[in-house]
């Protein structure tokens, strides 16, 4: 089911590309916009993954320097019944944690330093069987996809942007007037990015926790790890992550507002909890 959403997913995004490449060139504009959609769609499915690795540069780790870790997953893999992912970390104080790859064969678990530093070990272990969770759903290949995509939407929304400050689109084609549509067409494109990225996430999120709690045997460990990642969020927000790629994370990677919540990928915190908190494992 998750390669048909994947692939309704890919076909909105490529609409609004087309749409894009209409609106600057007409039908020839449309055209390029398209063959353009058709690579970025290729590249997102087999390595959106990899890319999104290199975005934190995030690096394998040695299994005998973080048995421990190691461990964990192995436990948890057998509970879940998954072939053992490979694990990154990246080098970052923020504490946070996300799963990526196309299927579970080629799935990776990727933490922070910072998430490792936090956490005892019940509630890393609630944190790992929640993207392991993501991997078992077949989440990371539509999720990872859905950066890839939102990044090359966002990155042309912003060209846009500058093209109507520096008016020099409007001069040679369409006149003055079209700035504002410009403008508009700037604004319009990442809001569709950012709301087919709410579409796929929040849901997800909710699903990943309860059957995370269901591989750990102990829904405690996560609420735990969730509270504490909320509050360590507002702390130690993670200045290096892009809002495109935001809803990889098990927790929102940015500090806590009424605009960050408003537009979030993720579920309330305290709504997470208290689902937990309800469960009978």
């Amino acid at each position: 089911m998750n390669y048909v959403k994947t692939g309704l997913l890919l076909l909105a995004l490529t609409l609004i590309l087309v749409w894009f490449g209409s609106f600057f060139g007409g039908p020839r504009g449309a055209m390029i916009a398209l063959v353009f959609a058709l690579i970025l769609n290729g590249v997102s499915y087999w390595y959106s993954d990899k890319i999104v690795l290199a975005i934190y540069k995030a690096k394998e780790v040695p299994e005998r320097q973080f048995y421990h870790l190691y461990n964990l997953v192995k436990e948890l893999t057998h509970s879940a019944r998954l072939p053992m992912p490979k694990i990154y970390m990246v080098e970052n104080k923020s504490p946070n944690a996300f799963a990526t790859g196309r299927n579970p064969e080629k799935a990776v678990v990727c933490v922070t330093k910072g998430l490792l530093e936090l956490l005892d070990e019940n509630e890393l272990r609630g944190v790992l069987a929640h993207e392991l969770a993501h991997v078992k759903n077949r989440d990371t290949l539509i999720m990872t996809v859905t950066a890839s995509m939102a990044g090359a939407i966002m990155m042309l929304a912003y060209m846009a942007r500058w093209a109507a400050i520096l008016g020099g689109y409007s001069r040679q084609k369409r006149g003055s007037g079209n700035i504002v549509a410009l403008l508009a067409v700037s604004i319009i494109a990442p809001l569709a990015a950012i709301i087919v990225q709410l579409a796929i996430s929040r849901s997800r999120e909710y699903a990943a926790d309860r059957q995370g709690a269901y591989f750990a045997k102990d829904p405690r460990g996560l609420a735990s790890a969730l509270k504490r990642l909320k509050e360590a969020a507002r702390i130690r927000p993670m200045k290096e992550a892009s809002p495109e790629t935001a809803h990889l994370f098990i927790v929102n990677p940015f500090r806590s507002s009424f605009i960050t919540n408003l537009f979030s990928t993720h579920p309330p915190i305290a709504e997470r909890v208290r689902r937990l908190s309800e469960m009978k494992v």
